[in-house]
């Protein structure tokens, strides 16, 4: 089955302490920059598509949609807000084959898109699911980097290694 995550990315932000003290500072593009490098990070991890919903309705235009680092990105359009734009999503993706899940901690949103048959994910939960990935992902490589230490050594005679030894306890 294949699974989808929409999040509400103006909503993750402010929930987020890191993100927030930089939308604070007035680094709002960097608090995106930093969410869309994380997300993209996730998508890779847990195999589900990742597509984050900007809200830009006190931006005139037409709204756009990019795919940035193999995630997609929505800004919504002039007079339209993000929870608008993720209904939309969530009702024109549904597929009897296909999850989909909302990251938001929007109370009214979750409700709505619970109705329409997905599931929701908080901005806490997903913080959450953030610092296991990462744990998981460090476990990962110091594994495998105690497997290249190891495996360099199995691939040398009994001969080497005792010349090795010898010549590591000279020093």
């Amino acid at each position: 089955m294949e699974e989808i995550l929409v999040v509400d990315g103006y909503n993750i932000i402010g929930a987020w302490p890191e993100l927030r003290k930089l939308k604070k500072k007035g680094h709002l593009e960097e608090a995106r920059d930093e969410l869309l490098d994380w997300l993209t990070e996730y998508q890779t991890y847990s195999g589900r598509k990742v597509i984050v919903v900007f809200d830009a309705h006190q931006v005139p235009g037409i709204g756009r949609r990019y795919d940035d680092k193999r995630i997609i990105v929505y800004f919504t359009k002039e007079n339209e807000t993000a929870d608008e734009l993720i209904e939309r999503l969530v009702k024109d993706l549904h597929h009897r084959k296909r999850q989909i899940y909302v990251a938001t901690s929007d109370y009214t949103e979750q409700r709505v898109i619970f109705g329409q048959g997905a599931l929701r994910i908080s901005a806490r939960e997903l913080a959450v699911e953030k610092e296991v990935m990462e744990k998981s992902i460090k476990r990962s490589v110091i594994k495998k980097n105690k497997k290249i230490k190891s495996n360099i050594f199995s691939s040398l005679d009994e001969e080497m290694l005792k010349l090795l030894e010898d010549w590591r306890r000279e020093r």
